[in-house]
């Protein structure tokens, strides 16, 4: 486990994550303060805001929004959070932090690299273990489908350059198995339930942010997971560049809120799902709701991003450039933040 940031970590006791998934914002919501001012119903004169994907129903962030303790943090250096857009995709929360419209943003190294091969206006200051259980490569579990061997000649849905994509090359890597042996489906993930449901794609390579839902069902199962794969796809927060040059101290709080209370979100999940409604869309019950903690307390926790990580993150560029994803590898190294000595 790495250390967490010591003297400037105990300024907020202390949340943040995410999920799953990766974030996403396409603009300014009308009446949203303006970078690093203060504005908006409540706010102090000098208060430096904090522009935050809505969180939704579960997770860290959704805790700390719902309980106040995240605002409590904030606080103590002299911010505030306003909550733009909703969480989703780090490629488009990526364009919304170069336009200067988004502060931070979460999302995989995968689509991380993609991003940062457009001219970012953005560095990454935290790293989360690769998920050992809750990605893979999802069949329906009535498909006859066994190994990754089995998908040759099969389409398999992907979300293009992304965590999606990755996990499908690095399984057929694994095997021995030419890539294009197997056809990639390009699709958005929020939209690929329904394809692959109705057997229009035979395997679908996701997360546990979609992935927790169809297993719940029972009519889906992994043939292969994140660590038999040896994926090294780790989630990363980043933080637009000029603001952690303004306001270091922010950044600093925000990271030592998420190392906390990731850590209590690992040892009782429970507590951070359904944090707003335990109805609708958004909530989770059943055996999903038993998959999702599961995942969860297999998971890893929001750290600083160490040596070991930056050798795993080159790992990724050059499989991700071997493969074409992407026209050169990328370089990561000059958009990493080692938060323990940003001050």
């Amino acid at each position: 486990m790495r250390p967490p940031v010591s003297s400037r970590a105990a300024l907020a006791t202390l949340a943040l994550v995410v999920l799953s998934a990766v974030t996403a914002c396409g603009g300014n919501s009308t009446g949203d303060p303006a970078p690093g001012q203060g504005g908006g119903a409540g706010g102090k004169k000098g208060t430096v805001t904090l522009r935050i994907p809505d969180p939704g129903n579960a997770g860290v962030l959704a805790r700390g929004k719902q309980d106040g303790s995240l605002d409590k943090a904030l606080a103590a250096v002299g911010a505030k959070v306003a909550w733009t857009g909703s969480a989703g995709p780090f490629a488009p929360a990526a364009q919304a932090m170069n336009a200067g419209r988004l502060d931070i943003a979460t999302g995989s190294i995968t689509s991380g690299i993609t991003s940062l091969s457009q001219s970012p206006g953005f560095v990454f200051f935290t790293a989360t273990d690769p998920d050992p259980v809750g990605e893979g490569i999802l069949v329906r579990s009535d498909s006859g489908i066994a190994s990754v061997k089995d998908l040759v000649g099969r389409k398999v849905a992907v979300n293009k350059g992304g965590t999606g994509e990755y996990l499908l090359l690095k399984a057929l890597a694994q095997a021995g198995i030419p890539a294009d042996r197997v056809e990639r489906v390009y699709l958005r993930p929020d939209q690929t339930a329904a394809v692959f449901n109705a057997g229009q794609v035979d395997a679908w390579a996701v997360w546990s942010t979609y992935a927790v839902a169809e297993i719940g069902t029972g009519k889906a199962r992994f043939i292969a997971d994140g660590a038999s794969i040896g994926s090294d796809n780790y989630s990363l927060n980043a933080v637009r560049s000029g603001f952690v040059k303004e306001h270091p101290e922010v950044v600093e709080a925000l990271y030592a809120y998420l190392h906390e209370n990731s850590a209590k979100e690992k040892k009782d999940p429970a507590r951070y799902l359904n944090v707003f409604t335990d109805a609708g869309p958004t909530a989770v019950d059943g055996k999903a709701k038993d998959v999702q903690i599961s995942f969860t307390r297999e998971g890893g926790t929001v750290d600083p991003i160490g040596p070991e990580d930056i050798k795993r993150f080159e790992t990724v560029a050059r499989f991700y450039a071997d493969h074409g994803v992407t026209p050169a590898k990328v370089d990561i190294a000059s958009h990493l933040l080692d938060i323990e000595k940003l001050s």
